[in-house]
């Protein structure tokens, strides 16, 4: 008889966020769940840890009969608190993070704390997933996107992920016309900065800027959305840049 599958949830949203609860909907009846979310938004923490201070786990009521947990940390340390501390005992089989309010395709992966989560499961050899809505709204509507999510995560559970960890998957908003499996696009934010004055008379800065596609190919995750597509992405933590290596090899001559 094969083992009920050990699912982990997690998002960068916060405990509240309409896409987690959308995203444990869909996984629900996958295995066994535990959400471990953080407590309060951590949007765009990327990797970020938390060494100067205690963290706080507390179980909430938030999914019904499912075990939930907010924690005061950041998404990355929900991930380690659930797979070393919460659930340490049983090793999970499946994490998945989000379904983050906004976009993670592209440049976006290196900020994401949707993306790290998924990451951290994944550096311990967790199948993991991280999934995007390309809608800022918690108002945005899950439900044309529900089958595919649902079908993804049931194919990783029966057939696992063969050479990758890690997915990015990115959602358009609207109709969706199928799956790609696809590349990162090359892509930069052109950054803005926003001059005000508080009450005080203290000058602040609010940063904006702009989202500027840089890739002309075909085969990348923005071109797949924009054509309406769901972008899966397989992605890992080596930022090694293979290719340059032998570029910089003479600088092995230097010596002092």
């Amino acid at each position: 008889m094969k083992k009920e599958a050990h699912i982990l949830v997690t998002n960068d949203d916060g405990i509240l966020a309409p896409g987690l609860k959308a995203l444990v909907d869909i996984v629900s009846d996958l295995g066994e769940v535990v959400v471990v979310a953080p407590d309060s938004p951590q949007s765009a923490m990327g990797h970020a840890i938390t060494i100067d201070e205690p963290l706080r786990i507390n179980e909430v009521d938030a999914f019904g009969d499912i075990r939930a947990y907010e924690c005061s940390g950041t998404p990355v340390d929900c991930v380690k608190l659930a797979m070393h501390v919460i659930d340490k005992d049983r090793p999970f089989d499946l994490c998945v993070s989000g379904i983050n309010h906004g976009s993670n395709a592209s440049i976006n992966i290196i900020y994401s704390g949707t993306l790290s989560a998924a990451m951290e499961a994944s550096l311990v050899g967790v199948n993991s997933i991280g999934f995007s809505l390309l809608d800022y709204s918690f108002e945005a509507d899950f439900s044309k996107s529900t089958p595919f999510l649902k079908a993804i995560c049931q194919r990783v559970l029966d057939e696992g992920m063969q050479d990758a960890k890690l997915l990015n998957v990115n959602i358009p908003v609207g109709e969706i016309k199928g799956i790609k499996v696809c590349r990162q696009g090359e892509a930069k934010w052109v950054e803005e900065f926003q001059l005000g004055t508080d009450p005080r008379g203290k000058k602040y800065y609010w940063l904006t800027g702009r989202f500027e596609n840089q890739d002309p190919r075909n085969d990348t995750d923005i071109n797949a959305l924009n054509d309406q597509y769901i972008s899966v992405v397989p992605s890992k933590h080596d930022l090694t840049d293979y290719p340059a290596l032998a570029s910089i090899k003479s600088l092995e001559s230097i010596t002092i």
